[in-house]
């Protein structure tokens, strides 16, 4: 049984992919998006990177090794991963799958290689955003504000945004992200709307078939 929106029709779960180069804000959009917001739910990926400092595991990932990763690729559990900065990373088949068949909608975390694999598997349930910054030196600016990188390892990340921005036309939807709640009002727009497609809402033909006496 699927669950439905305030007007009472069902609908199926869509998938809600945000991503950005990093330090670009998808982490900090998607926590506000879900604020206020029970039906939507993180998708806890697998990584083999360390946890850190106030990370979950369970909550924010599932904290892995290699070998169990590997594992969980060769027995196809996993619906997407790829490898990102030396780490892995992926996203569980089994809860994404029960989601969707229930009317929940799920937020991803992920780069354009992890959205390119679940759109090929789930393409119409996918609903994807890319957030650019309002420029590299800012992009730059606010990776040395979090205070998680060295100074080489914000370089490298600085290297590859370049790559990952250069995919930003694969995404249903971008925005630049000059002001966070501006940002996180737009981005809960496009779930509001996407929420509404008529293809989602599986309970409309019966609720349309009922109003006509059919």
């Amino acid at each position: 049984m699927s669950e439905a929106n305030a007007d009472g029709i069902a609908r199926r779960g869509l998938l809600f992919v945000l991503s950005s180069p990093s330090g670009g804000g998808k982490t900090s959009v998607g926590r506000a998006l879900r604020e206020g917001d029970p039906n939507l739910h993180l998708s806890v990926s697998l990584t083999t990177r360390p946890a850190r400092p106030g990370e979950r595991d369970g909550v924010d990932y599932h904290f892995v090794d290699e070998t169990t990763f590997l594992r969980a690729v060769a027995a196809k559990a996993m619906i997407e991963h790829a490898e990102v900065y030396a780490h892995r990373y992926g996203t569980p088949r089994a809860p994404v799958e029960r989601a969707l068949a229930l009317g929940q909608d799920m937020l991803f975390d992920i780069d354009w290689q992890g959205m390119r694999q679940l759109r090929a598997a789930l393409p119409g349930d996918v609903v994807s955003l890319y957030l650019l910054p309002p420029s590299m030196a800012e992009l730059e600016r606010r990776l040395a504000a979090r205070g998680q990188d060295d100074a080489a390892t914000v370089a490298r990340r600085m290297a590859r945004a370049a790559e990952e921005i250069g995919h930003w036309e694969e995404y249903d939807y971008v925005l630049v992200n000059r002001d966070f709640d501006e940002t996180v009002a737009a981005a809960r727009a496009i779930l509001a709307a996407e929420r509404l497609r008529r293809s989602r809402r599986t309970g409309l033909a019966a609720f349309v078939s009922g109003l006509l006496g059919g």
